[in-house]
């Protein structure tokens, strides 16, 4: 089963772990053959369910998942990963990845599609690609809350350091990685159909994101502990809003796009069109991000980790502090006194991560807790002439008031126990449950070389938003079990059962097989 997933691997995380190059130690590889270590991967899946698809046989699936009773898909890929030239100063890597639906948001799918080039550690990627979440347990978590794998992956030209850079000081102490990346969303023809475009939608919207990482810490020497520490930041940008009020009537607002909208997404500034008038402005766009930061102690035969992902939506919440000093009569829009507004630290996703590396039948634990009830607390008020109190509250997480938030084809780009857009039946694009509490757990083994097994259990407690909240708190309760066995030239099949109980989500239950058989073309 080891050589199995290793291969597999290596079509969808190319780029995750640490890449070890030859050309580091002074050796050359042979000539470039693009036509080298082509991986190819065909695969079925089909669900059925009561209901709606359970959310653990939907989230965390890079989009590719359906909430319908019974939803298939047949899907083929060819990957030639960029370790392929490893050997070399400069390496190319290409994929194409594609889906025959049956009862999904789009009967053809094209999961991925890119190609990308490597110039000693730095990467250049152009198309459609699986990232993987950083500082997070991929199989186990329930998913990052700005940067996650629970939506169809956006087109975008990214620039990225993806594995930890030594920096050349520090004694081997010090490493950086990140990202910078623009592309464009491509659900324009689903929130059409989604909407029948009666309430909000948005088209030919741009996308940007960027992070950064540092670790601290030689996992290339006996160091056990080591600290991670990163930024992660989004933003929506450009594209057409077109909103309704509560008589249907239509408002459309054209948005900066093209060189100016990039700057301010990259260095958020200015204002949306709809607030132009108004004193205090938000920065353009639909900006978003997370604290990130994962301790880590690696024995010999365990490693525990500690990790806390901060999420954000403006500059006061990120650093936890607001002005509020301003002046009375005509100086009550004038900076006057030093007196500031403190925000709670509060809205975390905090995790544990227990790896015992030769346990087979217990391999890895995730414990996380997840709270984004407070967002800035429920009182928002800008300061005026007659009143210069400001009270900077009110959030409202992954929505936003031109855009249609934090989603792609209906998925939250982020964690999904934000309950996705794709669950509503009002045709609305709005995550109606964003205010929530919840515990998570994952447990995953291998009993045996060809037998391997998931474990996923998830309690929360919604509360709807600030805007719109629920009457009364509204839990739900949803698990997952998943066993995968492999067979001999490289077949797998796994099956999983999932269930949903309670209001958030409804009473689901469902069961899913997947047939996979994956290789080397050459």
């Amino acid at each position: 089963m080891k050589h199995y997933l290793l291969t597999c691997l290596s079509l969808f995380a190319s780029l995750a772990g640490h890449a070890q190059y030859s050309w580091m130690h002074g050796a050359e590889g042979e000539k470039l053959d693009l036509k080298d270590n082509i991986s190819y991967m065909v695969e079925t899946q089909a669900s059925v369910s009561k209901d709606k698809t359970p959310l653990w046989l939907n989230a965390n699936k890079y989009g590719l998942s359906s909430l319908e009773e019974s939803n298939g898909y047949f899907r083929a890929a060819v990957i030639r990963p960029l370790q392929s030239d490893s050997a070399r100063r400069w390496g190319i890597g290409y994929g194409l990845d594609m889906a025959a639906a049956y009862n999904y948001t789009s009967n053809i799918v094209v999961q991925q599609a890119f190609v990308e080039a490597r110039w000693l550690h730095g990467v250049l990627t152009v198309g459609s690609k699986h990232y993987p979440m950083e500082l997070k347990n991929n199989k186990l978590s329930s998913g990052s809350q700005t940067l996650g794998i629970n939506a169809r992956p956006v087109p975008q030209v990214r620039l990225a350091l993806p594995d930890y850079w030594v920096l050349p000081f520090g004694n081997g102490m010090i490493r950086l990685k990140g990202h910078i990346a623009y592309g464009k969303m491509t659900d324009d023809n689903w929130q059409h159909s989604f909407t029948n475009r009666q309430s909000k939608y948005a088209d030919g919207v741009l996308y940007h994101s960027k992070a950064g990482y540092i670790m601290i810490g030689n996992p290339d020497r006996f160091m056990p502990l080591s600290l991670e520490l990163g930024l992660e930041m989004a933003t929506q940008f450009g594209g057409t809003s077109h909103m309704f009020d509560a008589a249907g009537k239509e408002t459309v607002v054209k948005n900066n796009g093209g060189l100016k909208g990039m700057l301010k997404a990259l260095i958020p500034g200015g204002g949306d069109a709809p607030e132009m008038s108004t004193i205090y402005q938000n920065a353009e766009g639909n900006h978003l991000g997370s604290w990130v930061a994962r301790l880590n102690y690696d024995a010999d035969t365990w490693k525990f980790s500690f990790y806390a992902d901060k999420y954000f939506e403006d500059h006061s919440f990120m650093f936890l502090i607001d002005y509020d000093g301003y002046g009375t009569g005509e100086e009550w829009n004038v900076k006057k006194k030093r007196k500031f507004i403190l925000y709670d630290l509060t809205d975390w996703l905090l995790g544990v991560e227990l790896n015992f590396k030769y346990n087979r039948w217990v391999r890895d634990i995730v414990v996380e807790y997840i709270n984004t009830k407070y967002q800035s607390g429920p009182i928002y008020h800008d300061h005026t002439h007659n009143n210069q109190v400001h009270v900077g509250g009110n959030d409202n997480f992954y929505n936003h008031y031109i855009y249609t938030g934090w989603q792609h084809w209906g998925q939250a780009m982020g964690n999904p126990l934000y309950r996705s857009p794709i669950y509503n039946e009002d045709g609305r694009i709005i995550f109606s449950d964003n205010r929530f509490k919840a515990y998570h757990i994952g447990i995953s083994g291998v009993p045996t070389e060809r037998l391997g097994y998931r474990l996923l259990a998830t309690y929360q407690d919604g509360y709807g938003t600030y805007e719109e909240p629920f009457t009364k708190k509204q839990t739900n309760v949803s698990v997952m079990a998943e066993a995968e066995y492999s067979f001999s030239k490289k077949w797998s099949v796994s099956a999983a059962y999932g269930m949903d109980f309670g209001k958030l989500l409804g009473d689901n239950a469902g069961f899913q097989l997947t047939i996979r058989k994956c290789g080397l073309l050459r």
